[in-house]
């Protein structure tokens, strides 16, 4: 799954679900998300651009 996949599912999960005022970091603890070097992760956000 694209990255650009994840974050879609993602925020369509996070708007079907009731808000809760949760902690945000907790929050996004929670959600699995792909991880990567930084400097991997910025290298592809900004081959994406171009």
């Amino acid at each position: 799954m694209s990255k650009g996949e994840w974050v879609r599912r993602a925020i369509e999960r996070a708007l079907a679900e009731p808000r809760q005022a949760a902690d945000p970091v907790e929050k996004l603890a929670g959600l699995g998300a792909p991880t990567a070097d930084i400097e991997e992760m910025l290298a592809e956000i900004e081959a994406g651009r171009n």
